[in-house]
């Protein structure tokens, strides 16, 4: 790739952190190991190795992502699955596996030709016991430049099948998986290139450099919430690169449009995973853990001493209902921006998109997806005390640009969710609701949602001087089975106010100086709006 989208040198992660042990362990590499291929990838030569190996590596998790069709980009299909023709996603298949035999090579240079005759040696050898014991030798692994070529080797096999197989008038979902369950299984082999877990870091791409994310990571109270903050940003920065990476594959000077339009596929498929791995996690295991490292502590303090430490675990556990709220929070609208992204944003690999398609799809999911992941970090950052924003993490010009529009946007869109639930609010009297066919709480439930992908991270992101009392009233609601008038009234007064708080909010941004000059486009705000409620219903 033309840009390089990593630094040669990194700060390097302490031991003994959540941070550091995500870093090291997700692959599970021994200690050798590791060592091994850290030192072969710091004698490699060339300007971009660090982003080779890790388009290679992404390419290698994405063959396996992309057999999943959950992963593909592209409206919902209502054909049933078995009844879709592969054709076009093998053959973009191909692509990326032709791809990966590239970087291989230029990563092996000059062993790629060692290896290479060797299995050249092996095809003219008239004996087959001594052909089979050759091939024996060079299916050994002992070094990380053995394991790509015996990787290199299989996946070149791969793309002359894949080639065959997508000149076949109709390819079925069966025959499409099993190409792809062959290629998982080439790299699921592989003792130094495994990148197949779902939410799997290196140190070679992963590394933060910013010293207070670093800081807020290991300083955060609990065991348990430590892992899950580092975790959370791991893998929003891990997906940021994906977007670079995507960028960087659409425009690559060296590639023909189709191996690109492959790549680009296969790389929009990581995401999709990678983003459903991290919104699973922190929405259904978030909480648990939270509450089962809080559990642990609570039990630790012998009954005699409670009392005096009553006040300190009660402020441990509303501590930790706030990270729960803030990851569930991310992990909502995430879920929100990726389904967008995905379903509205990017054509399906049988639509058969031209190059230029292609680009416009992949600048238009770039522009709406990089804001969003920014503003999770900010907002990670923001509920654990840190303006990250002001500490320069963003902080060139066009992100800050960007950032702002898309808090613009953000705070109109939520404003009039805000005015339409009071609007229904004011008309539910004793428990019912004016129209016909809505359930009594359908509304709330709805509202209720809306706040957690989007109202609960401008509350923080705004500094909203009536958090608290927000909080409670959305909270009351929440816990009630039934719809009590006190409750909702208490709501309803809050929103309000919170909606006063937003209009004027939305004219301070509007007149930041990055936006000064930066209409706001009402139209496609209320475009986004009606995606967003589209996808939340």
């Amino acid at each position: 790739m033309a840009t390089s989208l990593f630094p040669p040198k990194s700060i390097a992660p302490e031991r003994g952190d959540a941070y550091a042990e995500l870093l090291r362990g997700t692959r599970g590499l021994a200690r050798d190991q590791a060592a091994a291929r850290e030192q072969w990838l710091q004698k490699l030569a060339g300007e971009h190795k660090y982003d080779q190996l890790f388009e290679l590596e992404i390419l290698l998790k994405g063959l396996a992502c992309f057999a999943n069709p959950r992963n593909h980009p592209g409206p919902p299909r209502r054909t049933p699955v078995v009844a879709q023709d592969f054709r076009e996603p093998l053959a973009l298949s191909r692509e990326a596996l032709a791809r990966v035999v590239s970087l291989s090579r230029t990563l092996l240079f000059d062993r790629d030709r060692a290896f290479t005759f060797q299995r050249y040696l092996e095809t003219v050898l008239p004996d087959d016991r001594a052909r089979a014991r050759l091939a024996s030798q060079g299916d050994t692994q002992g070094t990380p430049a053995e394991s790509l070529f015996h990787m290199r080797a299989g996946m070149a096999s791969l793309v002359e099948v894949t080639s065959g197989l997508a000149k076949l008038p109709r390819v079925p979902f069966r025959m499409f998986y099993a190409m792809l369950g062959l290629a998982q299984r080439e790299v699921s082999r592989s003792v130094y290139f495994n990148p197949l877990s779902a939410l799997e870091f290196r140190p070679e791409f992963d590394r933060i450099t910013h010293p207070r994310i670093l800081e807020l990571m290991r300083t955060v109270p609990g065991e348990h919430a430590r892992r899950l903050v580092a975790l959370s940003f791991l893998a929003l920065f891990r997906m940021l690169r994906y977007l670079s990476l995507l960028e960087s594959a659409v425009y690559d000077p060296n590639e023909g449009a189709r191996r690109s339009t492959g790549v680009v596929y296969v790389v929009m498929s990581v995401l999709r995973s990678d983003a459903r791995a991290l919104t699973g996690h922190l929405k259904h295991r978030a909480g648990v853990e939270l509450a089962g490292g809080f559990e642990r502590d609570l039990f630790a303090v012998p009954a005699a001493q409670m009392r005096q430490h009553y006040n300190a675990l009660l402020g441990e556990g509303h501590r930790l209902l706030e990270v729960k709220a803030t990851l569930e929070g991310i992990s909502a609208n995430l879920r929100l921006e990726m389904r967008r992204a995905f379903e509205h944003d990017f054509p399906a690999p049988e639509a058969q998109a031209t190059i230029e398609v292609l680009r416009a799809s992949v600048a238009r999911t770039v522009k709406n997806l990089r804001p969003a992941l920014q503003n999770a970090v900010l907002f990670l950052g923001k509920s654990l005390g840190v303006k990250l924003d002001e500490q320069g993490v963003f902080d060139d010009a066009a992100a800050r640009r960007m950032l702002s529009e898309r808090l613009r946007r953000d705070v109109w869109m939520f404003a009039q969710i805000v005015r339409a639930f009071s609007h229904k609010a004011r008309n539910a009297q004793g428990g019912e609701v004016r129209w016909t066919g809505v359930p009594p709480l359908q509304f709330v439930r709805e509202f209720l949602a809306y706040f957690r992908a989007m109202g609960y991270p401008l509350l923080r992101a705004a500094d909203y001087p009536r958090f608290d009392p927000f909080l409670k009233a959305m909270a009351a609601l929440e816990e009630s089975d039934l719809l009590d008038p006190d409750r909702l009234h208490r709501a309803i007064a809050e929103c309000e106010q919170f909606y006063v708080f937003l209009t004027d909010l939305f004219d301070a941004i509007g007149r930041r100086d990055e936006l000064s000059n930066v209409p706001f486009d009402r139209r496609a705000a209320a475009l986004s709006l009606k995606l967003y409620l589209g996808s939340q219903a």
